[in-house]
């Protein structure tokens, strides 16, 4: 591709990272792939690759040299197949993760990563960051959804790790290496998926809380009320949640009065029946008994349900509505998901009067999206000036607790120096030495992750 047509691929969704590149490539098979490596890595030319480009750190973008071969997955966008006896679905990397979703579906499946990007993100993207989701407190990360993988490595050469065996123990788990490392080590160009049994029984609630110490100390109730049932347990700000009813449609504030903190729950199982509502309502009325809980809106129907889920998901975009942001992708343990709200929201408060904290997130996993909106009488070029600032707040308290600066959403380009400023530098000198072997002449996604 030349000229216009290379625009789309060469600046993330957001806008924040542009680049150029000496060309963009879209190979329609993995020995097609493997020939641009082989020439690429005789050549000493970076090659980016770039499945969705829905990320948000500017991973899948090239730098701005144009030196770069911009290598796009849409073209291999192949189910190759569905094993319903052994619970896995083959696919490869330009699958979009709704397609995958639906394939799972019509053969009475669930493959259940899923986040807002589902219908744009594809398969490549997600296990190249190890994305995570709504789901991940049932079913973990995308590296947990993963049993084998296809690869072509930086000279060329095809790794074929596409088994669907759940035990082997006759070798390293080399695809626990690639995934997650956003293409800096080799690119992924298929996978074998874990399946699993599709719900019978979905049961979602709103409750109205007063603090994300509350939502903490519910968990262990939820958990004793549907055991591994418990799918999704998503944390919402009044600020938050304000920003998506005030710009998105079809948002509805389901509670006559407003409150502190919301979290929005979800169970899920397989078996068929009603058992489930009972046991969520039970859980439910005896917390509001003790004042757990402030109120709670339990959906009586799938509809009800969707509008709930329509909440979370639109706070991004609500959000965006709001003007600038600094947005951050952080976890810590569970049980200092408060203290690291409280600590954090006090400190950006402190060093920039007026700026509204907006986080939200899965508490159910310790990940919080702690994003930051301009203060209302501040220019947005002004508040976006104060991002370095921002950041090193933010991170700092979450080092501090032990925790990660990067979650869900990678690290790109936008967290390298982070890295480097706050990893062990034992990590990151381990870090180094997987790239070196695995990319000697560092042609794989330069810049990103490590350097």
């Amino acid at each position: 591709m030349e000229g216009d047509a290379q625009a789309p691929y060469l600046q993330e969704w957001r806008g924040v990272f542009h680049g150029r590149a000496a060309a963009v490539v879209a190979p329609g098979s993995t020995d097609e792939v493997a020939a641009v490596m082989r020439l690429c890595h005789e050549a000493g030319i970076g090659v980016v690759p770039q499945s969705g480009n829905t990320g948000l750190c500017g991973g899948a973008a090239p730098d701005p040299s144009g030196s770069q071969i911009l290598l796009s997955l849409r073209r291999m966008h192949r189910v190759r197949e569905v094993d319903s006896a052994n619970d896995t679905l083959t696919a490869e990397a330009g699958c979009v993760l709704a397609t995958l979703q639906r394939a799972a579906s019509t053969a009475d499946r669930l493959f259940p990563l899923s986040l807002a990007a589902e219908g744009s993100c594809m398969l490549g993207g997600n296990l190249a960051t190890n994305a995570g989701g709504t789901n991940v407190l049932r079913y973990g990360n995308a590296r947990d959804l993963c049993l084998g993988l296809e690869v072509v490595l930086a000279d060329g050469r095809v790794w074929h790790g596409l088994t669907g065996l759940r035990k082997d123990n006759s070798r390293y788990d080399l695809k626990d290496l690639f995934i997650g490392a956003e293409g800096t080590l080799g690119v992924i160009t298929a996978a074998v998926l874990r399946l699993f049994p599709r719900p019978r029984q979905i049961q979602t609630a709103l409750l109205a809380l007063d603090s994300p110490a509350t939502a903490v100390a519910l968990l262990p109730a939820l958990r004793e009320a549907g055991g591994d049932t418990l799918t999704a347990c998503e944390l919402m700000s009044r600020t938050s949640l304000a920003m998506a009813l005030a710009h998105i449609p079809g948002c509805r504030d389901p509670f006559d009065a407003t409150h502190p903190w919301y979290l929005l729950v979800e169970l899920s199982t397989p078996q068929a029946g009603d058992g489930l509502r009972g046991a969520l309502e039970k859980a439910l009325s005896r917390e509001l008994e003790h004042g757990h809980i402030l109120d709670a809106v339990v959906a009586e129907s799938m509809d009800q349900a969707r509008a709930l889920w329509h909440l979370r998901e639109s706070i991004p975009e609500g959000q965006r509505c709001e003007g600038a942001s600094i947005k951050h992708d952080v976890s810590v343990a569970v049980s200092q998901v408060p203290a690291f709200l409280e600590a954090a929201s006090t400190q950006v408060e402190t060093a920039l009067p007026g700026i509204r904290v907006c986080p939200f997130g899965h508490i159910g996993d310790g990940n919080i999206h702690f994003n930051l909106s301009q203060p209302e009488a501040m220019d947005a070029g002004a508040f976006r000036a104060r991002w370095d600032d921002c950041n090193r707040i933010v991170h700092d308290v979450v080092t501090a607790m032990g925790g990660s600066i990067a979650a869900e959403h990678g690290v790109g380009q936008l967290k390298v120096a982070e890295l480097e400023r706050l990893k062990d530098p034992v990590e990151l000198e381990l870090m180094r030495s997987v790239k070196r072997a695995l990319d000697p002449t560092g042609i794989m996604n330069p810049g990103k992750v490590v350097r």
